[in-house]
């Protein structure tokens, strides 16, 4: 019996509050849940449009105390009110990413 091959990239929740801006508005998207190198979880207080594409300033903390800020284009998944009244959980797909960009966000995966 064939099944559907499922992979998931592993996940990684920040160790500090993480905020995720609009490149292009400079509006607050929401706040990091988890991030792969495929996608991430947002949890803000707006409700995205389905399939909605972002591009996105994303700043990674590194264990050093540097932050450095990635821009990468991300797609709206799914998205569900949370438990808290007035925010909203939004998974996101990253669309588009440049090779340096993605060397960034697999070293901040890596690091423990």
């Amino acid at each position: 019996m064939n099944t559907p091959e499922q992979r998931r990239a592993p996940r990684k929740r920040p160790d500090a509050r993480i905020t995720v801006t609009d490149a292009i508005t400079g509006q607050l998207l929401g706040h990091l849940g988890n991030l792969s190198s495929n996608g991430m979880l947002l949890i803000g207080q707006r409700v995205p449009r389905n399939d909605a594409i972002y591009q996105v300033n994303l700043p990674l903390h590194r264990h050093d105390g540097s932050v450095s800020t990635i821009e990468i284009g991300i797609q709206e998944q799914w998205h569900e009110s949370a438990a808290t009244p007035g925010q909203t959980w939004a998974g996101y797909r990253i669309i588009a990413i440049s090779n340096a960009e993605a060397m960034q966000l697999d070293h901040w995966l890596q690091q423990a």
